[in-house]
């Protein structure tokens, strides 16, 4: 696995690297050689530390983020929150994460300067799926809609959570 570190407000020490490392160590087993891990470092005023995890493995992202006076337990929890989202979608998908069908591949964000209200960008590379690996895709990363392209249709398509928990699909009229 591949460690890309960044800190904001905090500086970037081994012993942080070593730490992240042996923790995400354990679950070598799920992924290849070609995972990839972004983890950001962030300390707000007020002494809370921010640890952010993000996977990114045959096109599929896992992500976490936990809080805490502590960067070390920020950094535990974000990876048992990391090995929970494995556990929970290992089943779904039938295998290892190793073995995983080709899903949406995503750059790491890009971040720009905000002029306005926007604030960030990001670019990634859209793929056809079906509408459930678009859920599933959704529910790893943990947000509440996803722009992907329907294998069904060939047409951009959001998915989003609602309020009573179910799915909504916005599909554009041509």
């Amino acid at each position: 696995m591949k460690f890309v570190y960044s800190g904001k407000g905090i500086e970037v020490t081994d012993s942080l690297k070593a730490r992240v490392e042996k923790k995400l160590g354990k679950l070598d087993r799920y992924f290849d050689r070609e995972a990839e891990a972004i983890i950001r470092f962030r300390q707000q005023k007020g002494g809370r530390n921010i640890a952010e995890i993000t996977v990114s493995v045959k096109g599929l992202i896992l992500r976490a983020e936990e809080s805490s006076n502590d960067m070390y337990l920020s950094i535990d929890r974000a990876v048992d929150k990391l090995e929970s989202q494995i556990r929970r979608y290992r089943t779904k998908m039938g295998k290892h994460l190793r073995d995983t069908i080709e899903a949406p591949e995503e750059a790491a964000p890009v971040y720009e300067e905000a002029s306005y209200d926007v604030v960030r960008t990001k670019r990634f590379a859209v793929k056809p799926m079906e509408v459930e690996d678009a859920i599933t895709q959704m529910e790893l990363l943990g947000h509440n809609f996803f722009l992907f392209r329907n294998a069904a249709n060939d047409t951009m398509n959001v998915l989003y959570r609602r309020n009573d928990g179910s799915y909504g699909l916005l599909v554009p009229e041509e």
